[in-house]
C-alpha cells in the first residue's frame, strides 16, 4: 500500500501554482544526499521549467529570479552573509558602483527552509506548513490567502464548494482484529476483495491488522457530492491509515487525489483547523461526528450521527448495546446518515448559487447559508424542558436549550397555550401532565438530538417519554 506523503501535488485549481514546484524543482532538494548531484546539471536542461516555476509563482524580477541556477541556489545555502528575509528594498552594490534597488523576496513558499522563490534560508514562524502536499513545504500567510482567493474564484466557474470530510465514524468504522467479538466472528468469512475496492465495503486489511467497513451509501454521497464540491479528508488518525483508508473509498484518486490530511499535518494538538485546507472559510463545508475537535469552525460544521458498525466502536463511547454487525444489520441506504446529509448539502449548494441572489459570489458567505437552514427545522415550535437537566442550572446555558434555538424552535420556561412541545424524561412532571392533558406534543430529548443529526423535524411518535412508574 502506498503511504508516500511526498507524492503528487494537489489537483484543485488554487494548489495548480505548486505543480511544477512540485513535481520537478523539489525533487532535487527534498532529499540532501541528492542536492551536489543536482546542482552538476546544465542549466540549459532546466531554464524552461523554473521559468514555470517562478512564473506560476508571481516573480516579477525576471531578469534575476528564473536565470538563478540551482548550482548558484545551493550556493547560497552556505553563503551566510547573502541571506536576506526582509521584504523591504535593499541597494545592491555593482562593479561599476552604481546602485540599483530591488525589491527583496516576499517568500511565499519555503522548502526545508529555503525560499523556492528565491532560494534563501528563511525562518518564518508564521508560515503555515503543508506536509500533505510535500512534507518540507511551508506556506507563507500572504501566499496562502492568494491561493485560496484564485482557488475559490476557479470553484465558483464551476459553481462548486468545499467540502471536508471525517473518515473515522463518518463515511466508515475500523476495528483491529483483536477487538471483534465472538458474535462478529463470521465477518472475517465475508469480507470483500481487495482487488475489487469500488464494487466492497468490508475490507479485511492484514497490514493493519483491522477490518474497515464503509457507510453504506458512501460510494453514492461521494459521486453525488463530488459534482458540488472540491473534497478533502481530514481525519486525527496518522497518514499511513488516513491514505488507506482514502484508497479504499477513492481507489481511482477522483474525489480526494493527494488532498487527504492527517495528523500529523494538525497545527494544534488535539484540534483541526481550516489552515492546513486551500479553501477559503466561507466556502467550507465540514462533515465530522465530533464537535469540539473543530472549537475554531463550528458555523461551517455539519454535525454527523456516529457510525457505529462494530462493537468496539460503541464501547469507546460507553454504549452498551449490541453493535450492527452483532445484529447482523445495517444502516438504511435511502434513509440512513449519508443519504440524509447528501439531501441537505444539496439544498444549501442551491441556495448559496441561487440566481436571483444578485450580490457578488465572491462576497457570500456559505455560513450563514447553513444558519438559515438550520434555523427552518424546528420553525414554528415552542419548547418548554421538563426534568432534562438539574435543578438550579442556567437553562440557558444547557446545549440541548442552545440546538433548539439554533433549530428555528423558540425556548421557554413557563407553560402558556402557544406551547407546541414538552421536552421531558419523565411523565410524571406537572409540565408532563399538562402536556397530555392539553394535547401538546410530550417527547424525550432524542427528538431534538435526532433532528440535529438528520436536518429535519422527526414525527414525535417515535420519541415518546418513557413511564417511570410502569419501568419499576
Amino acid at each position: 500500500m502506498s503511504v508516500d506523503g511526498d507524492s503528487s501535488p494537489l489537483s484543485s485549481s488554487g494548489s495548480d501554482d505548486f505543480a511544477a514546484l512540485l513535481n520537478e524543482e523539489l525533487a532535487g532538494i527534498s532529499s540532501d544526499e541528492s542536492l551536489e548531484e543536482e546542482a552538476d546539471e546544465t542549466d540549459q536542461d532546466h531554464d524552461g521549467e523554473e521559468e514555470e516555476v517562478y512564473e506560476e509563482l508571481n516573480v516579477e524580477d525576471a531578469d534575476f529570479a528564473p536565470k538563478r541556477s540551482k548550482r548558484q541556489r545551493l550556493d547560497m545555502l552556505d553563503d551566510d552573509e547573502g541571506l536576506h528575509c526582509s521584504t523591504s528594498l535593499e541597494p545592491v552594490s555593482q562593479s561599476s558602483d552604481v546602485s540599483v534597488q530591488l525589491e527583496i523576496c516576499a517568500h511565499p513558499s519555503l522548502i526545508k527552509g529555503m525560499c523556492v522563490k528565491c532560494g534563501r534560508m528563511v525562518d518564518d514562524v508564521s508560515a503555515v506548513a503543508l506536509g500533505y502536499i510535500h512534507k518540507d513545504l511551508k506556506v507563507g500567510s500572504d501566499e496562502l490567502a492568494r491561493l485560496r482567493n484564485k482557488d475559490l474564484k476557479s470553484l465558483f466557474r464551476k459553481k462548486k464548494l468545499y467540502l471536508v470530510l471525517d473518515l473515522d465514524h463518518t463515511l466508515l468504522n475500523s476495528t483491529h482484529f483483536q477487538h471483534i467479538s465472538p458474535d462478529e466472528e463470521y465477518l472475517k468469512s465475508q469480507t470483500d476483495s481487495l482487488q475489487d475496492l469500488p464494487n466492497g465495503n468490508l475490507f479485511q486489511l492484514d497490514s493493519m491488522r483491522m477490518f474497515t467497513k464503509l457507510r453504506p451509501f458512501v460510494r453514492t454521497f461521494l459521486k453525488e457530492a463530488s459534482n458540488m464540491f472540491e473534497m478533502y479528508v481530514y481525519t486525527m488518525g496518522e497518514r499511513p491509515y488516513a491514505m488507506e483508508m482514502a484508497r479504499l473509498l477513492d481507489p481511482g484518486k477522483i474525489y480526494f487525489d493527494s488532498r487527504v490530511i492527517s495528523q500529523a499535518d494538525c497545527t494544534q494538538k488535539h484540534q483541526k483547523g481550516l489552515d492546513v485546507v486551500l479553501g477559503a472559510e466561507s466556502a467550507v463545508i465540514i462533515l465530522d461526528d465530533t464537535e469540539y475537535v473543530w472549537r475554531q469552525h463550528k458555523e461551517n460544521l455539519i454535525l454527523m450521527d456516529r457510525y457505529h458498525y462494530f462493537s468496539s466502536s460503541g464501547r469507546s463511547f460507553n454504549l452498551n448495546n449490541r453493535s450492527l454487525a452483532e445484529l447482523k444489520r445495517d444502516e438504511s441506504e435511502p434513509d440512513g446518515a449519508l443519504a440524509t446529509i447528501l439531501e441537505v448539502l444539496k439544498r444549501i449548494h442551491q441556495l448559496f448559487f441561487d440566481l436571483e441572489q444578485d450580490d457578488d459570489l465572491m462576497r457570500r458567505d456559505v455560513r450563514q447559508v447553513l444558519k438559515t437552514v438550520r434555523s427552518e427545522v424546528l420553525k414554528g415550535c415552542k419548547l418548554v424542558f421538563s426534568r432534562v437537566w438539574k435543578i438550579g442550572e442556567q437553562v440557558e446555558n444547557q446545549r440541548l436549550w442552545e440546538v433548539a434555538e439554533e433549530l428555528g424552535a423558540i425556548c421557554c420556561k413557563e407553560l402558556d397555550a402557544s406551547v407546541t412541545h414538552v421536552v421531558s424524561t419523565d411523565m410524571g412532571t406537572e409540565k408532563s401532565r399538562w402536556a397530555v392533558k392539553y394535547k401538546k406534543f410530550l417527547v424525550n430529548p432524542s427528538w431534538i438530538e435526532a433532528a440535529n443529526f438528520l436536518w429535519q423535524r422527526q414525527p414525535e411518535d417515535s420519541f415518546a417519554v418513557n413511564d417511570s412508574k410502569k419501568e419499576h
